[in-house]
């Protein structure tokens, strides 16, 4: 193998080793589905990415998503951290927006205004909506009490191009103590489009924010995830069809990976339109590395 230029970055972070992890190849068109995956599982993040070319197709550029057990169609925070590289180091100049080919589909990223400058956002695809699930059948598998749930408002499946169980509950503190049990998790997720969970709650480490949240994918190989972008557009179509805060359109700050010492803050705005929820998810990128895998 030639020499592969890769970067670290950390996405929704407001600083250097905060947010969630990526790590993010380029020049990988020559790599095998194998080779891929074993780079991911040496690098051991929740996402590792590969920019196929510099070059544009179809007025985007080709990427593909790694967790370290399977390759993904999507996923939120390696598309912003990929195309913060793809503008740093591949079109070297300030563009309003670059757009990756992903196996979903093609996926826009925007940066933001002279006011929101270093946050760059997601257009996800409108939310569809699985079925509803007794909360106490996801107590069980997260170690809680149906008490420890928001009664009302209910868990749901929900997708952006990811399913998540979407399970609000009642306070902090009940988030504090989710924990995935795997012996009980393994047939749930199984037999459901979903292969995770994210919990919730109004209430929040940081008092500027809206929503703390964690989120659980042991089916990929990540016991809990610091930042998820697609969990977090699920979570963003949820809270509009469920009127969680009491109308059509969001605008709210979510924290995330505050109990695994990788605090994270993730932008969610959405709308109901005639037909469907717009969703867009957003963050900030700080670099943390650059080099080679020889």
């Amino acid at each position: 193998m030639n020499p592969l230029p890769f970067y670290i970055v950390d996405v929704f972070a407001e600083e250097k080793y905060a947010g969630n992890q990526l790590a993010v190849f380029r020049n990988a068109q020559g790599l095998s589905d194998e080779t891929m995956q074993r780079i991911a599982r040496e690098t051991n993040f929740s996402e590792t990415t590969f920019i196929l070319s510099d070059a544009e197709r179809d007025g985007g550029y080709d990427v593909r998503i790694f967790t370290p057990a399977t390759e993904i169609p999507f996923a939120g925070h390696p598309t912003l951290g990929t195309a913060h590289i793809i503008r740093r180091e591949i079109i070297q100049r300030a563009v309003e927006q670059v757009n990756l080919n992903l196996k979903l589909k093609p996926i826009p990223v925007t940066f933001g205004d002279e006011t929101d400058r270093d946050v760059l956002w997601m257009k996800q695809k409108s939310p569809d909506f699985g079925p509803l699930i007794e909360q106490a059948e996801i107590a069980e598998i997260l170690g809680l009490a149906e008490t420890d749930f928001d009664g009302s408002f209910p868990a749901q499946e929900v997708s952006t191009g990811m399913w998540f169980v979407i399970a609000p509950l009642a306070n902090l503190e009940a988030v504090q103590r989710a924990k995935v049990a795997r012996d009980k998790s393994s047939a749930f997720f199984e037999s459901r489009q979903s292969k995770g969970i994210l919990v919730f709650s109004p209430e929040t480490y940081q008092q500027q924010n809206d929503l703390n949240a964690r989120v659980f994918v042991p089916f990929y190989g990540i016991e809990e995830d610091p930042a998820t972008g697609s969990g977090n557009g699920c979570l963003a179509g949820y809270l509009v069809r469920h009127r969680y805060f009491g109308g059509t359109r969001i605008d709210v700050r979510v924290e995330q990976g505050y109990e695994i010492d990788r605090p994270s803050l993730l932008r969610l705005c959405a709308e109901a339109q005639e037909k469907a929820i717009d969703v867009n998810v957003g963050g900030k990128v700080v670099m943390v590395a650059t080099g080679q895998f020889v």
